[in-house]
């Protein structure tokens, strides 16, 4: 899988994950505070304008904002299925 392909796909899951806590109107604005990523009503990320992995970074630190320990926890386990990217929750 491309790169891209593969930080669309994470970003995809964690912004989901975040529907499912916080609803899909935060969650998505949420993303969307990112200008570099595009994100439709569903939560897909159907485009990256950048680094991927500096725009994950954003986007977890968006959430972690939100609700702290909760998000680090999920995000934490999502992770564990990229092990070769390294990124900070």
């Amino acid at each position: 899988m491309e790169d891209n392909e593969k930080y669309k796909v994470l970003l995809t899951e964690i912004i989901k994950k975040q529907i499912v806590i916080l609803g899909p109107d935060i969650s998505v604005l949420k993303a969307r505070n990112i200008s570099e990523l595009s994100v439709e009503d569903d939560g897909t990320v159907t485009g990256i304008a950048g680094d991927p992995k500096e725009i994950l970074q954003k986007l977890i630190d968006e959430y972690v904002s939100l609700s702290g320990l909760i998000v680090k926890n999920i995000v934490g386990i999502i992770m564990t299925k990229y092990p070769e990217i390294d990124i900070t929750v």
